[in-house]
């Protein structure tokens, strides 16, 4: 099975068909490789600066040692403790943030902040929805089309053997396992990076429990 005979003899939506395809896997096969590098990195840092938080002996050495760089969790850490600190400041006539307890607050600004750290591990992840559900259709109108422009020359050449018949119809169906070639890595690609962003969110929202209540604890002493 030849592919260079599809961009030597295949008309121009055929190729149009073959190169989305080949543009399809390279973006693909890239979100693949760059999410699970990025999932794992970030994994493996939520660990270290996790156990940076607990080693603090407070909640403002946790502030300073906890890096945000590749870590949801520090970042959820480093934004929670700054919007803790600056609770009194924002406690002003006029202000609504007056009329919300500590508790309600912190709540409300811990899980925006989890959202906020968890929302660049969305990126990618539509696209490859995208491919998977799209790439196995392109294929096939390759292959229907290939096909239909296979028999029109057959029949214009008035051959009607299997061999004649054979050659240009095989041409036509690679459209199509090209097409489930992209597809399947996309769609496992996808089901996996959700499932660890999953994994991810959980582990964020374990840990934010953890941090409201030890924000509330050193408001108390500092009261």
């Amino acid at each position: 099975m030849n592919l260079g005979l599809v961009f030597e003899q295949g008309d121009a939506v055929l190729i149009f068909v073959f190169l989305s395809l080949v543009v399809m896997s390279i973006a693909t096969w890239s979100i693949i490789i760059w999410r699970t590098f990025r999932l794992l990195k970030a994994k493996k840092a939520n660990r270290v600066e996790l156990e940076k938080f607990w080693n603090a002996s407070s909640i403002a050495e946790a502030h300073k040692n906890v890096d945000a760089q590749y870590s949801p969790l520090a970042q959820m850490i480093n934004e929670s403790i700054e919007l803790k600190n600056t609770y009194q400041q924002r406690q002003q006539p006029g202000n609504l943030a007056i009329q919300v307890p500590f508790d309600t607050y912190m709540t409300r600004h811990i899980r925006n902040a989890m959202t906020k750290a968890l929302r660049p591990f969305e990126s990618g992840l539509t696209t490859l929805a995208s491919i998977g559900a799209t790439a196995p259709f392109i294929g096939l109108f390759g292959t229907v089309w290939g096909i239909y422009h296979a028999l029109i020359n057959i029949s214009a050449a008035g051959q009607m053997s299997i061999a004649a018949v054979a050659g240009p119809i095989g041409e036509a169906l690679v459209a199509t396992a090209a097409g489930l070639f992209v597809a399947i890595p996309a769609v496992l690609a996808y089901n996996a990076l959700v499932r660890g962003n999953k994994t991810l969110s959980h582990e964020l929202d374990s840990f934010a429990h953890d941090l409201h209540a030890q924000l509330a604890v050193e408001k108390k002493t500092q009261e």
